[in-house]
C-alpha cells in the first residue's frame, strides 16, 4: 500500500509534515520520539493491517515540520497534535500510539481529548513522571537526586545531550550509529540500507536540547518528581492504554514503567517484549505488531 507525505500548516504558523497510508476504516495516529521522526514507523506502516488508516506526524523540529517557535513543553506537541488532526482532517475517533518521547504527547492529547482516542499504545513511553537528566561525577556516572533543570545545563551534559547535539550539527553518521547501537539496537541493527535512511533523518532534528528540557520536566502524575509539581492529568485518561516495554530496553527502564502503570490506574495494561531493546519495530516487528493490534480490535 503506497504511504504518502503530506503537510499541512497550523493557525500558530508551524508546518506539520505527515506520512498517511490509505486503509479501509479504522484512523491509526502514530507519533513518534526524539532523535527520529514519523520515517522510524515505516516498517509499522507497512506491517499495519490494510484495515487501517495510518497517519503519522512529524513532530514540530523533526523531519519536514517546521520550527518556527521553540517548545518548552511536551504539551507544546499535544497542542500542535491537535491543530494537526483538525487542520489535516483526520478522522476521530482514533486509535493512538506513541514511542519513547512521543508517548508523552499522547499521553496528554487521550487526557485532554477522551472522546478522541479509542485505544492507546505506548512503546517503551516517557514516564508519566518525566525523564530526568542528573549531573556527571568524574567518572561521568549520574549523581542521584543531583537534577539538570535549565536548558544550559542540559546542553552541556557531557554523557547524554552534548555528543548527540554535536553529531546532529556536523552530521556525524559514524558516531550517531554508535549512539544508537549502544543504546537503541542492543540486538542488532537495521539492514545497512535502511540505517542509513534512519541516521540521515536524524539530522533533521533542530530541537534536540529543547525537547531533553521538555523531557527533564514533563509529569502527568500525581506526585513531584523532583524537578515539577504534579498535575494528575493520568488520571484523566479514559482509552484502554497498552504499554509495551522490551527486556533489554536501556533507555527506558522498569522503574519507569511501573511509575507509568501505577499512574494510569485501572486503563492501564503492560506487556514485556522478550529480546527487544526499546525499538521493538526492529527486534521484532511481528510481536510488535500483534501486540498492538490485538490490543485495538478488543
Amino acid at each position: 500500500m503506497s504511504v504518502e507525505l503530506n503537510s499541512v500548516e497550523t493557525p500558530s504558523g508551524e508546518t506539520i509534515a505527515y506520512r498517511e497510508r490509505e486503509g479501509s476504516e479504522v484512523p491509526v495516529v502514530l507519533v513518534h520520539g526524539n532523535m527520529s521522526s514519523s520515517k522510524h514507523y515505516d516498517v509499522l506502516i507497512d506491517a499495519l493491517d490494510p484495515e487501517y488508516d495510518v497517519y503519522a506526524p512529524d513532530l514540530r523540529g523533526f523531519g519536514a515540520s517546521s520550527y518556527e517557535e521553540r517548545i518548552d513543553s511536551l504539551h507544546d506537541f499535544a497542542d500542535d497534535l491537535v491543530a494537526w488532526v483538525e487542520e489535516a482532517g483526520v478522522p476521530t475517533p482514533f486509535h493512538l500510539v506513541g514511542w519513547s518521547t512521543g508517548g508523552g504527547p499522547a499521553m496528554v492529547l487521550a487526557a485532554e481529548h477522551p472522546e478522541w482516542v479509542r485505544r492507546m499504545a505506548l512503546i517503551s513511553p516517557v514516564s508519566t513522571r518525566g525523564y530526568p537528566i542528573y549531573e556527571k561525577d568524574e567518572a561521568g556516572q549520574p549523581i542521584p537526586g543531583e537534577h539538570l533543570t535549565t536548558r544550559e545545563e542540559i546542553a552541556a551534559d557531557p554523557v547524554q545531550v552534548a555528543p548527540v547535539v554535536q553529531a546532529q550539527e556536523n552530521e556525524d553518521a559514524e558516531t550517531m550509529k554508535a549512539i544508537w547501537n549502544e543504546l537503541i539496537y542492543v540486538n542488532g541493527p537495521p539492514d545497512p540500507e535502511k540505517y542509513d535512511e534512519y541516521v540521515e533523518d536524524m539530522f533533521t532534528q533542530r530541537n534536540l536540547v529543547d525537547v531533553d528540557y521538555a523531557l527533564v520536566h514533563f509529569n502527568v502524575s500525581g506526585e513531584h518528581n523532583g524537578v515539577e509539581p504534579d498535575t494528575g492529568q493520568a488520571s484523566e485518561i479514559e482509552a484502554p492504554t497498552l504499554v509495551l516495554r522490551g527486556e533489554d530496553d536501556l533507555v527506558i527502564t522498569e522503574e519507569m514503567v511501573e511509575e507509568t502503570m501505577a499512574d494510569l490506574g485501572d486503563v492501564g495494561e503492560f506487556v514485556e517484549l522478550p529480546d527487544c531493546g526499546h525499538s521493538p519495530l526492529v527486534d521484532d516487528l511481528d510481536r510488535l505488531v500483534t501486540e498492538i493490534e490485538d490490543h485495538f480490535e478488543r
